[in-house]
């Protein structure tokens, strides 16, 4: 699980719903009373963000006229870790020829 944190329209359709349903993933894992810390410490999370970034993927869902049925349940939410953008563009880039075209295309130079 992780959170890329990088514009949703640079997101391929693959990791843009992977990434939407990570951060259903996570609060899972918040109301069972598990813990993240081993996310936020690899950076994969930033606990403060998951309410807004679900907000942002959804958008980007519906802007490209994908359903969006899935609300994201209410949790106890905490500031907690830290994504680094730059670096997950660069990651993203060398994993998924379309995130690299879509980023490409956008002007993201990495």
């Amino acid at each position: 699980m992780r959170m890329w944190n990088i514009p949703p329209d640079l997101l391929c359709r693959k990791h843009l719903l992977g990434e939407h349903v990570e951060t259903h993933m996570f609060v899972g894992t918040i109301l069972k009373g598990n813990s993240l810390q081993g996310y936020i410490k690899k950076g994969l999370v930033e606990v403060h963000n998951i309410k807004s970034r679900h907000e942002e993927l959804s958008n980007e869902m519906k802007t490209r006229e994908y359903k969006h049925n899935s609300p994201l349940p209410e949790f106890v939410s905490y500031d907690a870790g830290k994504v680094n953008m730059e670096k997950n563009l660069i990651e993203l880039s060398s994993r998924c020829p379309e995130c690299r075209q879509r980023i490409a295309q956008n002007n993201k130079n990495i």
